[in-house]
């Protein structure tokens, strides 16, 4: 009978690469899943497949997987996944499911139920298939160069020299490295008492945006330039920001004063959750893309 192998679902993005190097530095030979032509390197192997299409791939003997791809596309995966083997499941949704359920954003809300009811959709298919699952739900992920959170934020500080904050930026925040998430990942797996059960997953710290603006400042070896501008001429100037500045969008802007938080102590008592604090280090890292 043959080994069973870990597989990594959205394995060249941060937290699935993240993944993939942990497991590889443990000798867990994992496989990633790519639609890509990936070469093997570092104790890591590669399977040319399309996650939407998985009934026809050559899948290998499977046992745990990890995936971080979209947790609608998962869910229609997970009967095939169960044909290969799996028998747990760790997969990332986000905490945006409760803090953007009510967004005033009709489009950005009618995404997040979707992201709902998809996370929903793929717990019943797990139930179904026999397959033990564990929902990881991070706050605000971030990896230097990479992310569309922080690193767009860094873009803009790179490109403008000055950050502008709704009032005050008084709005908490908790980011998240993503290696920190691949670490939570593979202790949830290897925890059985962690199957059936959906984490929030905040970072090391408590923040209010505009601290954690002033530290990606200092992350990128620049003197720090916030600009507070009143909610009257955010509201004003707006329309116009939002064209010259590609990485800002009206809610980022809304945002900065509301709490988006979560509660560390389950996942740190039951995973052994530990994440760093946030100082980002962007000198040696490639800017982020900030109009994706």
């Amino acid at each position: 009978m043959s080994k069973s192998m870990p597989l990594v679902i959205g394995a060249t993005g941060m937290v699935g690469g993240a993944i993939l190097r942990r497991l590889a530095k443990d000798g867990a030979n994992p496989v990633g899943l790519s639609r890509r032509p990936q070469s093997a390197r570092d104790g890591v192997s590669w399977l040319g497949a399309d996650l939407a299409d998985l009934a026809g791939a050559a899948l290998p003997s499977l046992g745990v997987v990890y995936a971080t791809a979209p947790v609608g596309l998962v869910a229609d995966a997970v009967p095939s996944l169960a044909k290969a083997g799996m028998t747990r499941l760790v997969v990332f949704t986000s905490t945006s499911i409760a803090t953007k359920w009510d967004s005033p954003d009709p489009d950005e809300r009618a995404a997040i139920r979707r992201w709902g009811a998809d996370e929903a959709r793929l717990i019943a298919a797990c139930d179904a298939s026999g397959v033990a699952w564990t929902v990881l739900r991070p706050t605000l992920i971030y990896l230097e160069g990479r992310d569309g959170n922080v690193s767009r934020i860094a873009g803009l500080i790179r490109r403008f020299r000055f950050f502008p904050l709704m009032g005050g930026g008084e709005g908490l925040r908790q980011p998240v490295h993503a290696d920190d998430l691949a670490a939570a990942a593979i202790a949830a797996a290897a925890r059985p008492s962690c199957a059936g059960k959906i984490y929030d997953l905040p970072g090391g710290e408590t923040l209010s945006y505009r601290q954690m603006v002033g530290r990606i400042f200092d992350g990128l070896g620049l003197p720090r330039i916030i600009v507070p501008v009143p909610d009257w001429a955010w509201r004003l100037v707006l329309p116009l920001a939002v064209r010259v500045l590609p990485g800002l969008s009206a809610t980022m802007a809304t945002r900065m004063t509301k709490d988006m938080t979560f509660d560390v102590t389950r996942a740190a008592t039951e995973i052994g959750w530990q994440p760093r604090p946030f100082y980002p280090q962007f000198k040696d890292s490639r800017p982020a893309e900030i109009d994706q």
